[in-house]
């Protein structure tokens, strides 16, 4: 049951680059074109291809002069186009001991915004320690990010630890456990402010706005699709809802007969990349894949919850963006995403069916899959919505695999803040983030919350 969903029969436990069958297919298919598209799957609010501009941050002279806790910003009141930002700086293994803050000017009301806090415990998402993603020289350390809606000014400061609040910055984060002992602790180097624009879904194969759109970024696309072939149409927006029986067909035809009764939910509707106008240019090349899928982490992106269903696409292309282009991952670090009205998208490359490799719960990538509920909910509940699609999409992913959401199972850590590099450690087979490496990520709220999606993804899966 296990070898339909791996890149090779023969693939080890630990995860391998492969390009796998599928991949190679779909780069076999040069005289075949992706299927027009009447509509993209959803509105984006976002226009033109998308970028990032990444600005660095200067010293402020007020702090210099008065020799107080470290800051840096940037005041670009106009100019730009952006609907999300991040920090970033050179050394993935740098913390960012203090605050960043950051307003921005409605391109719409041309009205700025209160000042927002930017969460910068980020280390936490990413590629497990000593894997060719972690160390690649282009990995940088990272702030969430933060969706802001359609902008074109901005205004950012980070605070260094023990600083005071002034004009409209909040105080500098103290360390855990008390007041920070000693000298205050430098700010990461290369600090730089990046203004992602999402961009609008790409254009139809063959349209004049996809001109530019061809070589490698068509190969990318088809590659992305025909990985998704043996459940979905080649180019498909989406891969539609099955009921039981037809799920249960489904898998005896791609894992073969099995003894007794699978245990799997209904498969639900998953939104493609091509969907969500993933741009294949900027993501690396190939796929990653373990051998199986024994658990689901849980996550919320951190990235505030003021966006609408219709603008969940655009909110996702910035993630995407600035996870390869910002944080220099090789591809969009989830799985899956959800969004608050409870629609699934798939997220890094590889196959919404196979046991894609993803950087999302760092040291416990291998054998378990990311699920990203699309804002913050530290004091936010969970829509419902989100919530039960948490629950579909698990019963159905982790039944590919004879998972029990209810169960418990083992995984090797990879290397964390809570366990050691290859320490075996028993956990949920649903669970959140913060049960493989301290952090407050999924938000008190929806880890309060997976206790109800354990119960119904086993309900879905006829337990």
């Amino acid at each position: 049951m296990r070898g339909f969903l791996t890149s090779s029969p023969g693939a080890p436990s630990t995860a391998v680059a492969s390009i796998g069958v599928a991949c190679v297919a779909a780069l076999a298919l040069p005289l075949l074109s992706l299927p027009a598209a009447a509509a993209p799957a959803r509105p984006s609010e976002a226009r033109g291809p998308g970028g990032t501009r990444s600005l660095p941050l200067a010293p402020l002279t007020r702090e210099r002069v008065l020799g107080t806790a470290p800051e840096q910003g940037l005041y670009r009141p106009s100019g730009e186009h952006f609907s999300l930002v991040g920090v970033v700086w050179d050394d993935p293994d740098a913390e960012l001991h203090g605050s960043v803050q950051v307003r921005t000017r409605s391109a719409t009301t041309r009205k700025w915004s209160g000042w927002q806090d930017v969460e910068t415990h980020n280390a936490d998402h990413g590629a497990d320690p000593g894997t060719a993603e972690r160390d690649a020289r282009r990995v940088r350390g990272a702030t969430a990010p933060l969706w802001v809606g359609d902008s074109d000014g901005v205004d950012v400061r980070v605070r260094g630890v023990g600083g005071g609040a002034r004009g409209g910055h909040a105080a500098g984060v103290v360390a855990r456990g008390g007041p920070a002992v000693g000298p205050e602790p430098p700010l990461p180097s290369g600090l730089r402010l990046e203004l992602v624009d999402p961009g609008e879904e790409a254009p139809p194969e063959g349209s004049p706005a996809d001109v530019p759109r061809t070589g490698l970024h068509m190969d990318a696309a088809r590659a992305a699709s025909a990985v998704n072939m043996d459940i979905a149409g080649f180019g498909a927006l989406e891969i539609p809802a099955l009921g039981r029986l037809a799920t249960e067909q489904e898998l005896a035809r791609l894992a073969g007969p099995v003894a007794a009764k699978p245990y799997i939910g209904p498969r639900p509707r998953i939104v493609t990349r091509r969907g969500w106008g993933a741009d294949e240019s900027l993501r690396e090349r190939g796929f990653v894949y373990t051998k199986k899928v024994k658990a689901a982490f849980v996550h919320h992106t951190a990235s505030g919850n003021k966006y609408t269903c219709a603008q969940a696409p655009s909110v996702i292309r910035g993630i995407y963006r600035y996870h390869v282009t910002g944080m220099g991952w090789r591809d969009l670090g989830y799985n899956f995403l959800i969004d608050k009205c409870g629609t699934i998208y798939e997220g890094r490359a590889g196959g919404v069916a196979k046991a894609v490799l993803g950087a999302h719960t760092r040291g416990f990538n291998s054998d378990s899959t990311g699920i990203a509920v699309i804002g913050s909910y530290g004091a936010t509940k969970p829509p419902g919505a989100a919530v039960t699609a948490v629950a579909r999409l698990t019963a159905w992913k982790l039944g590919l695999y004879g998972a029990d959401p209810r169960g418990k199972t083992y995984l090797t850590s990879g290397g964390g803040n809570l366990y050691p590099k290859g320490k075996n450690v028993r956990l949920n087979v649903i669970s959140g983030h913060r049960d493989g490496f301290a952090t407050e990520c999924p938000g008190k709220r929806l880890y309060a919350e997976l206790g109800t999606a354990r119960s119904s993804a086993a309900r879905y899966q006829g337990r």
